[in-house]
This record gives C-alpha cells, sequence and structure tokens, in this order.
C-alpha cells in the first residue's frame, strides 16, 4: 500500500514541528529581532541559523515522506474464535536517502487487542524493515486492519509527520468447530459411498439416453433398440451418482435466546451449525445453509457442495456465520418456504425457545426431509438453570416434534456437541418407522 500526497503541503510541515523545533523557531526569530533592535550582526546570523533549522528539517521531511511504502500481510486471513493469526509489516525506503527515526503504528480493533507500535531505526537507501504481531478474538466477526500510519522524524528531533496508508487488510474469525463423531443419522441416504446416493439416468425403456459401446461394458446393457437405430452396439447410460443433501437450519431469532457473549445460547447454536457444515461437507454431502429469515447464503442462494469445492464451501458459509446475528423475526415460516417443498435430505436443525405455534411450523418441516435432527436450546435453562418445572414445560412444548418424526435432542449449557451427535445418532429414529425420535433427556 502506497501512500498518498497530503493537502496544506507546507502547512502540514510546519504543522508537524515538535516541541524543540517550535521552541528554536521562536528563539530564532526573536534572536532576529533584538540583533535588529540593537545593531548586533552576528546575533542575526546565530537568530537565522536557529529559525531556518527547524524549517529545512520539516521541508526536508516532508519531501521525504512519500517515498516510504508499506505492505502487511495477514497469515491465516480466517481464523476459528479463540485462535491467533500473524500480521507482517513491511517498510520499504524506495528514496535515495536514508529515514531518521520511524513509529510504526497498525489500526486494530479494540477486541483484536491494543494497538501495536513499532520503532524502527535509520533505514538506508532502498532498504527495508519487517515487523510481526499476533491478533487475537474470543468474538467471531470480520475485523478491519489498518490504515497503517508512520510517523517520521529527522534526526535532530525538530519536526514529526504522521503519514497515514489508505489500504486496509480483513481478518474473519469464524466459529469455533469441533470434529463430530461419523455416526450415522436417521434419514441419511444408503447406497454408493458416504454422503452419496445412486439414481439411475433412464426413467424408463421409452426414455433412454444411450451410448457407444466401450470395451469392458456389460453385455447385459446393450440397448437393442438403439443398437438397431444406429447400426452399432449401444449401450444404457450408466447409473449416476448423486451427492446426498443437507440442510443445517440455525435459528437466530432475538425472541428464541437469553444472555449474550461466547458462551450464550446462541453462540453455542452458531458454533454446532458450523462444525455440523464442516462435518457433513467432508462426509461427501451437498449442504444448505438456512435460518429463519431464509437462506443464509450471499445473494440468496444455497451454498452446496455439489456446486462448489468442499474447501470453497466451507469457507463461504463459515464467512456467513462468523457475521450472523440475531434476526427481529418471531417464526420460521421463512425457513419452511425456504424448503422449497420437496425432498431436502437430511434436516439437522439448532433451535432456540419454541413456542406451540413454532413447534407446529417446525413438525411441518419434518414433511419434507428424509430425516430431521433437532438441538434444541431452552434458553430459561440456559439463564436460570434446569428445574422440573422448566423441563415439563419444554417437554410439553417439544412433543409435536417427537409426533412428526423430529429426533428432538434437547441442549444444557456447557453440553459437548460430539457427545450429543453420538446421541442423535445412536438413538434417532429411521424415517418412515413411524416412532417418535430421541427426546435426549434432560441430565
Amino acid at each position: 500500500m502506497d501512500g498518498s500526497e497530503g493537502k496544506g503541503g507546507v502547512r502540514a510541515a510546519l504543522g508537524g514541528l515538535t516541541t524543540r523545533g517550535r521552541s528554536f523557531l521562536a528563539a530564532g526569530i526573536a534572536a532576529a529581532v533584538c540583533a535588529y533592535a540593537l545593531g548586533q550582526g552576528d546575533l542575526l546570523r546565530v537568530g537565522l541559523l536557529l529559525a531556518v533549522l527547524p524549517l529545512v528539517c520539516a521541508t526536508v521531511l516532508y519531501r521525504t515522506r512519500y517515498r516510504v511504502a508499506g505492505t502487511r500481510r495477514l497469515s491465516p486471513s480466517r481464523v476459528p474464535a479463540g485462535s491467533e493469526a500473524r500480521v507482517r509489516l513491511r517498510m520499504d525506503n524506495v528514496s535515495r536517502l536514508p529515514t531518521g527515526l520511524l513509529m510504526l503504528q497498525d489500526r486494530v480493533p479494540y477486541v483484536l487487542g491494543p494497538r501495536p507500535r513499532f520503532v524502527l531505526d535509520r533505514v538506508e537507501a532502498g532498504g527495508r524493515r519487517e515487523v510481526s504481531y499476533r491478533v487475537r478474538s474470543d468474538l467471531r466477526g470480520r475485523y478491519p486492519l489498518g490504515p497503517l500510519q508512520l510517523r517520521l522524524s529527522d534526526p535532530f528531533g525538530m519536526c514529526e509527520l504522521t503519514r497515514s496508508f489508505s489500504a486496509y487488510d480483513t481478518l474473519v474469525v469464524v466459529p469455533r468447530t469441533e470434529p463430530l463423531p461419523p455416526v450415522r443419522l436417521a434419514g441419511e441416504a444408503s447406497g454408493h459411498g458416504e454422503g452419496r446416493q445412486r439414481s439411475l439416468a433412464l426413467a424408463g425403456e421409452d426414455d433412454v439416453i444411450p451410448r457407444g459401446y466401450r470395451y469392458g461394458d456389460d453385455l447385459r446393457r446393450v440397448h437393442w433398440r438403439s443398437t438397431a437405430r444406429y447400426g452399432e452396439l449401444m449401450v444404457r447410460r450408466e447409473e449416476q451418482p448423486q451427492r446426498a443433501r443437507c440442510t443445517v437450519l440455525l435459528d437466530t431469532r432475538r425472541v428464541a435466546y437469553r444472555g449474550t457473549g461466547p458462551d450464550s445460547a446462541f453462540e453455542w447454536a452458531v458454533s454446532g451449525a458450523a462444525s455440523t457444515l464442516v462435518h457433513m461437507l467432508e462426509r461427501g454431502f451437498a449442504v444448505q445453509l438456512l435460518t429463519d429469515v431464509g437462506s443464509a447464503a450471499p445473494g440468496g442462494a444455497g451454498l452446496a457442495g455439489a456446486t462448489h469445492d468442499s474447501a470453497e464451501s466451507a469457507g463461504l458459509m463459515m464467512d456467513t456465520l462468523a457475521v450472523v446475528e440475531h434476526s427481529d423475526g418471531g417464526g420460521l415460516s421463512r425457513a419452511y418456504d425456504g424448503l422449497r417443498g420437496g425432498d431436502e435430505g437430511l434436516l439437522i436443525a439448532f433451535l432456540g425457545d419454541l413456542d406451540e405455534a413454532q413447534a407446529a411450523v417446525a413438525a411441518r418441516m419434518r414433511q419434507r426431509s428424509s430425516g430431521a435432527v433437532a438441538f434444541v436450546l431452552d434458553s430459561t435453562v440456559w439463564v436460570n438453570g434446569a428445574s422440573p418445572a422448566t423441563r415439563e414445560a419444554s417437554e410439553r412444548r417439544l412433543r409435536p416434534l417427537r409426533e412428526s418424526g423430529w429426533t428432538v435432542v434437547p441442549v444444557e449449557p456447557g453440553a459437548e456437541l460430539p457427545v450429543l451427535w453420538q446421541q442423535a445418532g445412536r438413538h434417532g429414529t429411521p424415517a418412515g418407522s413411524g416412532t417418535a425420535g430421541f427426546s435426549g433427556g434432560w441430565s
């Protein structure tokens, strides 16, 4: 990033005079006035020397300030909450003259730590200096780094000028993720390969898309009608592998959660959704991220591993979760509409408080998925602790979900998602069995 020339020219240079520089200038002017009044030529020369020195330093410093270039390198640019990133700063003296003492300062948000400051000694012509610092945040989000500020000083300490660079970088702090055990959840598609299912490319005998025979093809796949039509052996197209689908639903309603901070119920739900996204993508699923306000992907379109590389898909969705906030909506109807009315495969939801109406909406979502698992966080339990009365009320509100076939797993403060994930896989009921899913129970 290269600096740009500021406005004000000489005024900016004179504004950078230090206390020493102003003292020399004032002393020189005073000496010149006294010399004129007293008729002392030697005193006039001393006064002129004292006055000119800070002006010369300011002029030289002002001209050299535009010949220093700075760059910033952030590694990595995306980190989980609680992890560190390293920022490397490099200053290049691209002028023909050496610099004086430099003070380097980078602007960072308060949440990332104290503002880093470095003092660089004289940099020779064409030389460079490199420094680095670390940033860390326990709160997810997008944080700007910069602009970089450089304070230049002349060798006599007469003038200091601050230069601000225009460019900045962005550090993305994504939610923490936990590795999940490879258990099979109720409703996962079965077939060839983990996270994959196979579907015939043919709809029937009258809807055949044949291809030419290749050495090694099974002769039982020869399609004789097409062979007679084209005059060469034609075989039915092979079965095409399709990725099994998974929709991760994150409830972001403000009314569904209480409390704030890294240990709040909402942050646990966001972290759980992030862990699920990464886990299902690693298993080969095409994953869609959905919230109570609809698709959470940029542009309103779901992000599926079927059209993106898994690492890229995970990165884009993690960027979305890094900045997700509470919504002001009070219902899950838009999330229900976001399922598009078809079989969305496996549905994994992280839900906050549910009243009877929202529990009924969530129960209808089960009809649009092959299997559904709900991790439910009762804010009353998270804030005030569990009691027989609160547990009974929560069980009553969640009954429609179980009766519709959801695998329901209540989440209490301090619960570990890998343990709950194993419970969901161990006690989940296969789709279509006609029985209620695991209720999880309260410990």
